[in-house]
């Protein structure tokens, strides 16, 4: 194969590394928080086992950026991440006991830390220009490959068993290991290495900043829903863990378009700012919908829209995250984004559960509904003075 051919299908191949990558931390997803609380957790300590995966994101992804900066490799954390999701999915499968599944699930989230890589190496293959364009894609294929696990995770638990999803996840982990070392590196070989000084240069930029505070909001509303306790909602009004799979699905189909279209075509034509807006208004409303919904076919539809608003809002602020960062900065920008981040995706499934514990599951989710339709308002306000309203061509 010639150096043009390595370049032409080096995306390519990447992004099917990507799609093993999510799908071996999602097979089990629409059904966790159910099969938790089976075991006898209540929805709090549920919804802390579900945000223990954001936790240790949470704490992870800055050093990882920095890390990864520093050392210019990128790939090595790949293979890494590739390897803890395996031992996350092994680990879950071999056990029943509470306080080592709430173990195994911070693993997958060290396995998440690493996707600051992923995202910096892909964006690597394109020009600097063309970076939200590039994570739209790449954002495309990561929804494709949990979409996948989750539709497969909810045949499987609810044919053979719950526990053969954990194991479906690490036979993926452990494909998507091996793929990880054909994967093309790319760096600039004059890079200078990080020091302290360029750290927080890039911590004191407006947009970083801003989009950053934006995308907690956004996770805790995800993760306290669509991966928390929408499919608990769904299994309250009679649904099976076929149809929880295909609920995510549903809510994650629409994600994936959005990815596409948002940051190759609708930015473009609206304005990053409007069509971010957009995004958490859908998704604020049809979160807000959920509780009144009495059919399993009607929740469907709500996570139609919430899904798609879901993508277009998160795809441009990760997008935006490092569009103005010098590419031997990006990985400590978008640890620092994916960080902060993880915030949300902890405290959305304990907040949701900690409601529902004293009030009802339904009230929780309109408290999310509410968080949705407000960080709408508070985007328009963050985003004013952060960038121009268009991408450039």
């Amino acid at each position: 194969m010639t150096d043009n051919n390595h370049i032409k299908y080096r995306p390519y191949f990447f992004c099917i590394v990507t799609m093993f990558f999510w799908f071996a931390m999602y097979t089990y997803v629409p059904i966790f928080a159910a099969y938790v609380e089976d075991l006898g957790a209540s929805h709090r300590l549920a919804g802390i086992i579900v945000g223990s995966y954001g936790f240790t994101q949470m704490m992870l992804r800055i050093p990882v950026g920095i890390i990864s900066d520093r050392l210019h490799k990128r790939r090595m954390f790949i293979s890494l991440g590739l390897l803890f999701a395996f031992l996350s999915s092994a680990g879950l499968s071999a056990t029943t006991a509470i306080s080592l599944i709430l173990i195994f699930r911070a693993l997958a989230g060290a396995a998440a830390a690493t996707w600051v890589d992923f995202t910096v190496l892909y964006t690597s293959y394109f020009k600097h220009e063309e970076s939200v364009k590039a994570i739209g894609v790449l954002n495309f294929f990561t929804t494709i490959g949990q979409m996948t696990a989750m539709l497969a995770g909810g045949w499987v638990a609810q044919n053979i068993s719950t526990k053969a999803t954990f194991s479906l996840g690490a036979l993926a982990g452990l494909i998507g290991l091996a793929a990880s070392f054909f994967i093309i590196e790319k760096y600039e070989q004059q890079a200078e290495k990080i020091t302290f000084k360029s750290i927080i240069d890039v911590l004191k930029n407006h947009t970083l900043i801003s989009v950053s505070c934006l995308a907690i909001l956004s996770q805790l509303i995800t993760f306290a829903t669509v991966f928390g306790f929408t499919p608990v909602f769904a299994k309250n009004i009679g649904a099976s863990k076929v149809e929880m799979g295909i609920l995510t699905v549903v809510s994650s189909l629409p994600t994936a378009i959005a990815s596409l279209a948002a940051g190759k075509y609708l930015a473009k034509k609206f304005g990053e700012k409007t069509i971010i807006i957009t995004g958490f208004i859908l998704t604020g409303i049809f979160t807000l919908i959920i509780p009144f919904t009495k059919s399993f076919h009607l929740l469907l539809a709500t996570q139609v829209f919430s899904g798609f608003g879901r993508g277009l809002s998160f795809t441009l602020l990760m997008g935006l995250s490092i569009k103005d960062v010098r590419s031997d900065r990006r990985a400590t920008a978008m640890g620092f984004f994916q960080a902060v981040y993880g915030l949300g995706m902890f405290l959305g499934p304990v907040f949701l559960g900690t409601i529902s514990d004293l009030f009802s599951l339904e009230q929780g989710f309109i408290a999310m509904g509410f968080t949705g339709i407000t960080t709408a308002a508070i985007s328009y306000i963050l985003l004013a003075k952060s960038f121009n309203p268009a991408l450039p061509e």
